[in-house]
């Protein structure tokens, strides 16, 4: 018997993880049926923890742009966050080649020259992403940025999310992992951590939209390794995806042995990075079949 076990992303607050689950589900049978392909095990044997209210939460219920003019500002974080932050959106910025005339455009030119230090510059990239960058929001990054942060450095958090992930994994029962975003990052921090100890035999490990070769998230994960209790490692990413800047590949994510990546995901979901547009490529969609058939 083998089972499947899904980590979804960020931004699931509210939703019932049923139709959760039957939305990653019925994307992975479009992406099997344009293989050729069917299911090849029951629904009853796929797992689908969710922890999505958890990091919402933190929000205290502000919408998207009101959270991430807070998470900006720094407003209750400490220097290691607004670092941290300011980090990875300077990786967003030199990505998708947004210039310092764009910038200064949008923020002015005194708020250009004081740098990524004041928390106007970091405004400034948050609206030169939404204008310059297509499909991409620049409030979802920086709230997708934090949540990363949140989740690595809260014990209290981690804790919370990791405890249903641990659950659904079973000791020595073959189990293929398909993360999608953030959940790629708690997938990998808790399989590299635990898998071995607690006998978790995963034969395939599917990472989509990733942000784990981003420069800040891959530093706070040091040193990264191959977890021990995975077989193989499958990552796949659509490049106009701005939260999975990077593939996982020898360059950006090395470790032994290698991640196999598919960079040319045709991802068709409003920003490029919605998990239905990545289950519902056959490639992908033909990887989960041939570990749990083999």
């Amino acid at each position: 018997m083998k089972q499947v076990v899904f980590v979804h992303g960020r931004a699931q607050e509210h939703k019932d993880p049923t139709a959760l689950k039957a939305e990653w589900v019925d994307a992975w049978r479009s992406g099997l049926a344009r293989a050729g392909l069917t299911m090849p095990v029951a629904e009853t044997d796929i797992r689908f923890p969710y922890y999505g209210q958890t990091l919402y939460d933190l929000a205290e219920g502000k919408t998207a742009g009101e959270a991430a003019a807070v998470v900006v500002k720094g407003q209750n974080a400490d220097a290691e966050q607004r670092a941290f932050i300011r980090e990875v959106l300077l990786e967003v910025q030199r990505h998708s080649g947004i210039t310092d005339a764009q910038l200064a455009e949008v923020a002015g030119a005194a708020v250009v020259q004081k740098g990524p230090l004041n928390w106007e510059w970091l405004q400034g990239i948050l609206q030169v992403i939404d204008r310059c960058v297509p499909l991409a929001s620049g409030a979802s990054i920086a709230l997708a940025t934090n949540d990363v942060y949140q989740y690595l450095d809260n014990i209290g958090i981690r804790d919370e999310i990791e405890t249903g992930v641990r659950q659904a994994l079973q000791p020595d029962v073959p189990t293929v992992v398909v993360a999608h975003s953030l959940g790629t990052v708690v997938a990998y921090n808790l399989l590299r951590r635990e898998g071995q100890a607690q006998r978790w035999n995963v034969p395939l490990f599917v990472t989509l939209g990733s942000p784990l070769a981003v420069t800040a998230i891959r530093a706070k994960l040091a040193p990264n390794r191959h977890p021990p209790c995975v077989g193989r490692w499958f990552n796949a990413l659509d490049e106009r995806d701005v939260v999975a800047l990077y593939p996982l590949d020898a360059q950006s994510f090395p470790v032994d042995p290698p991640i196999v990546n598919k960079r040319d995901v045709d991802n068709p979901t409003s920003n490029r990075h919605g998990i239905s547009g990545y289950l519902s490529d056959p490639e992908v969609a033909r990887w989960l079949h041939q570990a749990l058939t083999s």
